[in-house]
């Protein structure tokens, strides 16, 4: 995007002390990091990283100078709108994120960039939690949590980030700061900014002068409410700093930018029990929960609606009770969870419970139970609602989910009355769900917004739902998801005219130009929520489900790098708006810029569709790409490999060993220069050396025991075959041999399949999109495997899990292959006495043992080997993919970027499953890593 005007006057003025890798304004950039979860789309015209306070403080000074709208974003989670702009995007960068816990763990203090979960995993050893639990947890991060207020289906209005803010250091608007623990900071401020102070100050007593506003603050705020700003601060409080403080919760970057903040930690209970509570309709469920929060709110820790079309959206999916297909057309569940310091106050809690909803019928008898997995297979039916409707819809349509709450005792007859709107408007796939306890419903419904006819029922529909919630129950529009564009014409008719003055007085005092994040509350259009609709065409059927939720990006190893699952979909979807439009020039532009970022750098791990809500495996969708774009050479080519496979692993062997011994002589910094000086010349098609890099290996017959009755057929992977260990030991045994070693000590006898040499899975084909190739491979092993094991009757064992995983998605006759993990774990470890070795280890479980649900085996395998396991909390895919490590190390790099800093530094061992995973692992590391054999035989006595 060319810049002009004031936007060149600010590039040119950042670019001073901000490194241009982190500033984009070309279309690939802005239109994929310019997104977030909600249904409308702005373009920015600029997109920064910010990796620290100094860097916001300047940008903010220079906006401020220019007077160009800013807003900033974090995880980009949020649903209503607040996330977006067609102007100056800031997003704090992904490593802003210290945490620090104080010696009682009674506080936690974040930077913006810490993700719930993770200051979460932080407090566990302490048994403490954050309060806040929004459904993004695992994706969202704190200065988002914070500034939308969210919370979820526990901490209700107690345990939020209003109620356990501690403490908050601010970015204002003109680039000052204010650190609200500090005497000196607060000194400063109240000397620099004498005039906010005043005027915060003289809110507070206006509104301790008129009753009347005092009093609906106070009621309002009783329930879940995050629409408009939090008016409570200037009701709870007197201090003008505590009620800054607290303004700026649930602000939504409109009237500062939230440096770093210190929550109050809550208790977390290990301890918990569920019940799936079914009741033959709405009165009755709704009845339960006035119960519940009146009777019970000692003993009730979560409380889940959940209508009859919710239960109807997913009884049908795998996992699912049977009895919620015979439940009746008015049918309601809730979905008690109950949480105790210990399993006798546990007891008591249940019993309490029943006790007091035993004047209530249910549908089906109540029960609760405490077996984990039963339990999770209930709490899996409430999370599975909302992708539900997701993956179900009509491609090319929005998935919507509003969130409004009620006074409890009116939660009955307006969910009946929301259910009434539905079938006005047509909305028949609506479901409804929510936090019951604080009257929190969500309903979600999908939209299409290219009629105009589809935009107009939206608008009278939720003229209707605000009228109803807003004026007839005196409820919130937004309880927890923010007000951003999607409210903000509706925040005058919550409020009122005096209490909506005040906003718009709290917004001029904080931001008198108007310049953090326009549009969002405060908003004069009223037909603001109109407007700016994301476009969502029909792309391609492995990302049409796609609801741009943003979930899937933490566990990317690119998210630092290029771009996200998300930003992959949303530039493919872009591309389609492209080539629909007839624009080849712009399509053929965008999609050169693409390459690069989308294709090449994505490591096609899939994990993205392990936590995608809709189960999208975006890399399926790279690998799709690049299938497109091989040439028929390129097939012949590989053709020829395919079929030559055995002798050209031979060659590669041989070629390792002599790169290998040439290393002996020249050292590693030479070696390195003059790979990087190739792979350039070569226009990154030749790979780039490293210090990790194997010699060869060859497939050896070590085998001493035969005639056994127990036998395993063993399959060790082309790459094992071909490869030695990444700095290899001098004594150190080969991977095949050590293996074959600890199946005989197991009492095994071991089978080989015939003609080795040239057998592979198939996976270094279809990775790169050769699935022609790969199918062929993966065939002729399956053919070679059944006839070793004589069609299953000898369990068959894989010496690399992606290889295992790419066999059971290929073989057709339903032959099962062991993962290292799964075998060891299944049938080597009762054969086998163990005895822990004391050495601290580091363990890395590689995608393919994550897709196929092996870490918890592997974990317990590490510690029944070593008395101390560390498994790096910010590492997920390594980003070696394969071969791919080698042609762009940057990727490998950036995905550990990490892993050095989280090993202790006694640590001298480390394992995993995969031998390129163990390549990039090694390199950025420092340390050897292993096969997970490798720490079996050394903890064999």
């Amino acid at each position: 995007m060319l810049l002009s005007g004031k936007y060149l006057d600010f590039y040119n003025e950042i670019i001073t002390f901000i490194p241009e890798k982190r500033i984009f304004t070309d279309p690939l950039h802005t239109i994929a990091y310019g997104t977030d979860a909600s249904f409308y789309r702005l373009v920015p015209k600029v997109v920064v990283w910010a990796n620290n306070a100094d860097e916001v403080s300047q940008i903010l000074k220079i906006t401020s100078s220019l007077s160009l709208p800013v807003v900033f974003r974090a995880a980009g989670t949020s649903l209503s709108g607040q996330a977006i702009t067609d102007s100056i995007l800031l997003m704090t960068s992904r490593d802003w994120k210290k945490i620090n816990i104080n010696k009682e763990a009674s506080t936690i203090t974040m930077q913006p960039s810490v993700l719930g979960s993770d200051a979460n995993a932080y407090l566990l050893p302490y048994g403490k939690k954050i309060g806040p639990d929004p459904a993004s947890i695992t994706s969202a991060m704190i200065a988002g949590i914070a500034a939308n207020n969210a919370s979820g289906m526990c901490c209700g209005t107690a345990d939020n980030s209003y109620k356990t803010l501690e403490a908050m250091k601010i970015i204002f608007h003109d680039g000052s700061e204010l650190d609200t623990a500090s005497p000196q900071s607060i000194k400063e401020f109240k000397q620099y900014h004498h005039a906010l102070v005043e005027r915060i100050s003289a809110l507070h007593a206006e509104i301790k002068a008129n009753p009347a506003l005092h009093d609906k603050i106070v009621r309002k705020f009783k329930i879940k409410n995050t629409c408009g700003y939090g008016l409570n601060a200037l009701v709870d409080y007197e201090d003008p700093i505590d009620i800054i403080a607290h303004l700026m919760i649930g602000s939504e970057g409109t009237l500062g930018f939230i440096k770093e903040i210190t929550f109050r930690t809550v208790p977390e209970y290990k301890d918990k029990a569920s019940a799936l509570m079914i009741f033959k309709n709405i009165k009755d469920a709704c009845d339960a929960v006035i119960v519940l929060k009146t009777q019970c709110k000692d003993n009730v820790a979560a409380a889940e609606l959940m209508d009859r079309a919710g239960l109807a959206s997913v009884e049908s999916k795998e996992g699912m009770p049977s009895f919620l297909k015979t439940l009746s057309p008015t049918a309601t569940a809730l979905l008690v969870e109950s949480r105790a310091e210990n399993d006798a106050q546990l007891d008591t809690n249940i019993a309490i419970i029943l006790e007091k909803l035993s004047h209530i019928e249910p549908e089906m008898p109540l029960h609760f139970t405490k077996d984990v997995y039963e339990y999770t297979k209930y709490w899996k039916i409430r999370k599975g609602l909302f992708p539900a409707v997701g993956a179900v819809r009509e491609s090319g349509t929005t998935v919507i989910i509003e969130d409004v709450a009620y006074p409890i005792e009116s939660l009955a007859d307006a969910t009946l009355e929301l259910q009434e709107l539905f079938k006005k408007y047509g909305y028949n796939e609506a479901i409804i769900f929510g936090h019951a306890l604080d009257g929190n419903l969500h309903f979600v419904f999908t939209q299409a917004f290219e009629d105009p006819k589809e935009i107009q029922r939206y608008e009278a529909f939720m003229q209707d739902v605000a009228e109803q919630v807003a004026t007839k129950y005196h409820g919130s529009l937004k309880a927890e998801h923010g007000t951003g564009r999607n409210m903000a014409p509706f925040v005058e008719l919550e409020w009122g005219n005096d209490a909506y003055t005040l906003m718009k007085e709290i917004k001029n005092i904080f931001d008198p130009k108007g310049l953090l994040n326009p549009g969002v509350i405060i908003n004069s259009d009223p037909k603001a929520h109109l407007k700016n609709f994301k476009s969502m065409p029909v792309t391609d059927e492995y990302i049409d489900k796609c609801i741009e939720c943003g979930f899937c990006e933490p566990v990317c190893p690119s998210n630092f790098l290029t771009l996200t699952p998300r930003q992959r979909i949303v530039s493919n979807r872009y591309m389609s708006t492209l080539k629909n439009a007839g624009d080849e020039e712009a399509f053929e532009a965008f999609q050169a810029l693409y390459q690069y970022d989308g294709v090449e750098t994505c490591a096609t791990c899939s994990l993205c569709s392990l936590v995608c809500p809709v189960g999208i495996d975006t890399g399926a969708l790279t690998k799709k790409i690049r299938a497109h774009q091989i040439t028929p050479t390129q097939h012949k080519l590989a053709g020829m490999i395919a079929n030559n496979y055995g002798t050209i692993l031979g060659v590669g062997s041989f070629v390792l060993s002599a790169v290998k011994g040439v290393n002996a002589v020249i050292p590693d910094g030479v070696m390195k220069a003059m790979s990087a000086g190739v792979t350039a010349l070569s226009g990154n098609k030749l790979p780039l050396w490293t210090t990790s890099l194997p010699g060869g290996h060859t497939f050896k017959d070590s085998r001493k025991l035969f005639g056994m009755a127990e036998k395993v057929v063993y399959f060790s992977s082309c790459l094992n075959r071909t490869m030695g260990n990444p700095k290899p030991k001098g004594e150190e045994k080969e991977l095949d041999e050590l293996i074959i070693g600890i199946l005989e000590k197991a009492g095994y006898e071991v089978i080989f399949p015939e003609q080795l040499k040239p057998l592979c899975c198939g996976m270094p084909f279809s990775s790169k999109g050769y699935k022609a190739e790969g199918k062929q491979k993966s065939m002729e092993l399956e053919a070679a495997l059944n006839k070793a094991s004589e069609n299953g009757k000898y369990p068959i064992l894989c010496d690399m899990s992606s290889c295992t995983k790419t066999m059971m998605e290929y073989f057709d006759s339903g032959l099962k292959v062991h993962d290292p993990i799964e075998f060891i774990h299944d049938s080597l470890l009762d054969r086998l006495t163990i005895k822990q070795i004391n050495d601290p280890i580091v363990i890395h479980s590689i995608c393919s043992t994550r897709k196929m649900g092996l870490t918890e085996k592997f974990e317990k395998i590490a510690r029944l080997c070593s008395s101390k396991v560390t498994v790096p909390a910010d590492v997920t895919c390594c980003g070696f993919a394969g071969d791919r490590g080698f042609n762009y190390p940057e990727l490998n790099k950036s995905a550990l970027r990490h892993l050095k800093s989280s090993i202790p530094s006694d640590t001298k061992l480390a394992f995993s499953t995969g031998k390129p995973c163990e390549i990039g692992l090694s390199e950025e590391s420092g340390l050897e890593y292993r096969s997970l054999f490798y720490l079996l035989e050394r903890a064999i006595s």
